[in-house]
């Protein structure tokens, strides 16, 4: 594993091949407000620019998300963290492991990584404090050796932040 906690890296299969191309398109033709997909070769690996948006307290802040694709995607969810510095957030980690349930437990494939911005940007637009998870040292000591979140057992318990 890579120290980004990247997932080992499969091939994409041609569902998920196809799936992305569509969703690039789409992202190019069509962008979520506040981010910026930064263009590679790499379909399998996007780095997305967030910016907080305007009135929050994130706002004009700018941060990267990493959003790496599973070999089945969109079957299985992507995995999404925040690159170095990620944001002061309650459900934000240091290591930039964030815990969404639509990341893990409720992810549909349904969802688009448009949809997954969104959800993310909406996360940090309604937070009141900037603030690391209570458990954030002990989460991160444990996260060594380059733990995916997806492998992680996130308990869901908070939707006011």
């Amino acid at each position: 594993m890579s120290s980004s906690g990247a997932p080992s890296r499969k091939t994409l299969s041609k569902i998920a091949t196809n799936r992305l191309q569509k969703e690039l398109v789409e992202w190019q033709m069509n962008p979520p407000t506040g981010f910026k997909h930064k263009v590679t070769d790499n379909l399998q690996r996007w780095i997305i620019e967030v910016i907080g948006a305007p009135g929050t307290l994130y706002a004009n802040d700018t941060y990267q998300l990493q959003v790496d694709f599973p070999e089945h995607y969109p079957m299985e969810s992507p995995q999404v963290i925040f690159l170095h510095p990620a944001p002061l957030h309650p459900h934000i980690y240091s290591n930039g492991h964030i815990c969404l349930d639509i990341l893990y437990d409720s992810w549909s494939p349904a969802m688009t990584v448009s949809s997954v911005c969104i959800s993310i940007l909406s996360m940090l637009s309604s937070s009141t404090e900037k603030q690391r998870p209570t458990d954030n040292d002990r989460y991160v000591k444990n996260c060594k050796n380059g733990r995916s979140p997806k492998e992680t057992r996130w308990w869901f318990h908070d939707d006011k932040v």
